[in-house]
């Protein structure tokens, strides 16, 4: 999204035609995912209206099923293709940008697929949000006590940015949900945070990763690093340590993987699956052929140690979209190439409501500041003026009113009531 945008905006009057091949209408904003799963920022908001944005380019909802670049020809299927039962559509170009971002990296663990949440998309993230609040009305109402712990203990595992700042937030927000339930304290429900390596939030620091693991665990939630999801069949979470926790809330956020669709081209790709990219973001080895972002393995100029690669986050991609756009009109216009360079700035995280930590430039923030810091970046790079006003202005009024704790799971089904109604079977709720 960011390539065609700066695209659109300087290219000359019939130079030539951008065309976005997308299997969502929207760009999501990522980092805003854990605050949208509070409730601090309204899900419409953390999503980017790709028609509205980019409208000077053809929008195609579809996904790249295939490449061939010899051909320059990509295979995409669409709504209309899936209701004419045709195999696809096939679109010609000349100039290719694959950059289509990474997917939840998933391991076979019995039950995972059954009853894990991701926590990738906004559907995931407000799915999560919906069912935390149904949990705790599931505790208040019923008698079994097994059933209640069932509700009250949620795991995630991954210690990472998703894991962390979604375990965060929501824990935040229960906490808070929790002083309109009679019978529901904050005390009484179990936040474990699972970690395969010896520590969480890497990307700031080792110190700041463990003033995070301090804040965590002042508010009880127990962090346990060094361990693995073993199972989570039949609605208990089986640990690598032994311990074993009935529940009905697992969230995976253990890592992503490059997308499906670059194995399905004939682009070269490194031992880990990812595009083997130049310092120019054009594709190793081929013509008319470019990449950023997630799927690109991109050489970090600015690092001491030879052939390392930028990370891939949000703030690689995002300036490597920029120089992407350039070097594509460059190429059009036959001028030369340049090399993308970003020394990394450092990270910040969230960890609630007003808690945060932050090494940015060498500086280490903690608490407030360092929240207030992750707030100041992300806003700054949300695309859009008007996407800007709008998130600026939610967060002012969520802090002059209180929290909506509303769950609002039946729009997950929303032809459910009639169904029933019509004599129907309710659909099942996992």
């Amino acid at each position: 999204m960011y390539t065609a945008l700066h695209l659109q905006r300087k290219l000359r009057s019939g130079e030539a035609e951008v065309i976005v091949v997308t299997p969502d209408p929207y760009m999501t904003y990522q980092p805003f995912l854990p605050e949208a799963a509070a409730g601090s920022i309204s899900p419409r908001h953390v999503v980017v209206p790709l028609r509205r944005v980019l409208d000077k380019c053809k929008i195609v909802i579809g996904e790249a099923k295939s490449i061939d670049h010899a051909k320059r020809t990509a295979t995409v299927t669409t709504l209309a293709t899936e209701e004419e039962g045709t195999g696809g559509m096939e679109i010609t170009y000349d100039e290719l940008v694959l950059a289509p971002g990474s997917v939840s990296r998933t391991l076979p663990i019995p039950g995972l697929a059954d009853y894990a949440i991701g926590f990738k998309t906004v559907e995931e993230a407000i799915g999560l949000r919906n069912h935390v609040i149904e949990q705790m009305d599931i505790a208040s109402a019923t008698r079994d006590p097994a059933v209640r712990d069932a509700a009250l203990t949620f795991v995630f595992v991954g210690g990472g940015y998703a894991g962390v700042e979604a375990l965060g937030e929501l824990e935040d927000m229960a906490r808070y949900a929790a002083r309109y339930y009679h019978n529901v304290k904050p005390q009484d429900m179990k936040w474990i945070l699972v970690e395969a390596t010896g520590r969480i939030l890497p990307e700031v620091g080792e110190e700041m990763g463990k003033y995070a693991i301090r804040e965590l665990r002042s508010r009880n939630i127990d962090v346990r690093l060094e361990t693995r999801l073993d199972s989570c069949a039949d609605r208990v979470a089986v640990l690598s340590d032994g311990s074993r926790f009935p529940t009905r809330t697992v969230v995976w956020t253990a890592g992503v993987k490059p997308h499906p669709v670059l194995a399905a081209s004939d682009l070269p790709l490194n031992g880990r699956g990812r595009l083997t990219a130049t310092a120019k973001l054009t594709i190793e080895g081929t013509e008319h052929a470019w990449t950023a972002g997630d799927a690109a393995a991109v050489p970090d100029l600015t690092a001491d140690e030879k052939d390392k690669e930028c990370a891939p986050n949000a703030q690689h991609a995002v300036r490597q979209a920029k120089v992407l756009a350039e070097n594509v009109l460059a190429s059009l216009r036959g001028e030369p190439l340049k090399n993308y360079e970003h020394k990394y700035a450092g990270s910040v995280a969230s960890l609630g409501l007003h808690k945060g930590v932050a090494h940015v430039y060498g500086r280490k923030l903690k608490g407030y500041p360092a929240w207030l810091m992750h707030r100041t970046y992300h806003l700054s790079r949300v695309p859009t003026f008007n996407r800007k006003a709008r998130v600026l202005a939610e967060w002012t009024l969520a802090g002059l009113f209180k929290r909506e704790i509303v769950s609002l799971g039946s729009l997950e089904h929303p032809r459910a009531e009639f169904e029933l109604a019509a004599g129907g079977e309710p659909p099942k709720n996992k």
